[in-house]
């Protein structure tokens, strides 16, 4: 059985993303390097044994999730095997996020003396764009003139608008105009786009040289656009429809990240 052909057809079917794709597909593959069964012959004994050791070895709760999720699929609708995994999910911690303050947000940008690679973070933040979704920006995916963009077939395969910020309006069209782009907004190498790695060597070397102490990553300028939203007085619908999440739940995290200066209520101490 070509487990890896099967598996990529039917997700690519129901228009799952390649990087949900490939991780389902790892997931997968681990999973019978260590069972070493023909699919036909796993019990749900097999796979709840797997997702034990894989706590043992102390996995993060969204690691055992995805492991589940990849092994769910694969025998409930590659194999339409009737194995009920009524396995409960591990349970997350719920951290929330590393967020940059806006002075912080503008250190880490002016520490970045490549004009490209400048005008890349200035986009993403101002966007709170995914490093994925910067990366796979086309020119045609944009309409600068009135100030917004489309994300093409973003996590879950969904289209969702952007904003683009009035102060790098000029600046886009004139990098697009002086690159000649005409495909790739941010070309790399083999008529590819740029890719991911380079994305976060940038913010990594810029955190760096602006001395910012806080564990700074691609999706730490995506979690500081919406928190920045939110202090700025945007409502969590508003902020939500920017980011493309599909429950409210999600974005809420950020009225947690929010500045403090945004908190009016007074303890009824302060009243006695």
């Amino acid at each position: 059985m070509d487990i890896e052909y099967k598996v990529t057809r039917e997700m690519l079917r129901r228009r799952y993303s390649k990087t949900t794709i490939k991780t389902y597909l790892e997931c997968i593959n681990k999973f019978f390097r260590k069972c070493k069964k023909q699919p036909e012959k796993v019990s749900k004994i097999d796979v709840r044994e797997f997702l034990n050791n894989l706590i043992k070895r102390n996995a993060a709760g969204n690691t055992v999730n995805v492991y589940l999720n990849a092994l769910k699929f694969f025998f409930e609708e590659i194999l339409n095997k009737r194995m009920r995994l009524n396995i409960k999910y591990s349970k997350v911690p719920k951290r929330l996020p590393v967020v940059l303050s806006k002075e912080e947000i503008g250190r880490l940008i002016n520490a970045i003396r490549n004009d490209k690679h400048r005008l890349m973070i200035k986009l993403m933040y101002s966007a709170g764009l995914r490093v994925s979704e910067l990366v796979n920006l086309k020119i045609e995916n944009f309409e600068v003139e009135n100030n917004y963009g489309w994300v093409r077939e973003g996590k879950g395969g969904k289209d969702r608008l952007f904003i683009v910020a009035e102060n790098i309006k000029g600046e886009l069209q004139d990098y697009v105009k002086n690159n000649k782009i005409t495909s790739w907004l941010f070309p790399g190498n083999k008529r590819n786009h740029l890719s991911q790695r380079t994305v976060a060597a940038i913010i990594k070397n810029a955190t760096k040289i602006a001395k910012i102490n806080k564990k700074v990553h691609t999706h730490t300028l995506r979690h500081s656009f919406a928190t920045h939203l939110i202090e700025n007085g945007y409502s969590v619908t508003d902020v939500q429809n920017l980011l493309g999440h599909a429950s409210p739940e999600t974005t809420m995290i950020y009225l947690h990240t929010a500045s403090k200066d945004m908190i009016k209520v007074k303890s009824p101490l302060d009243s006695l």
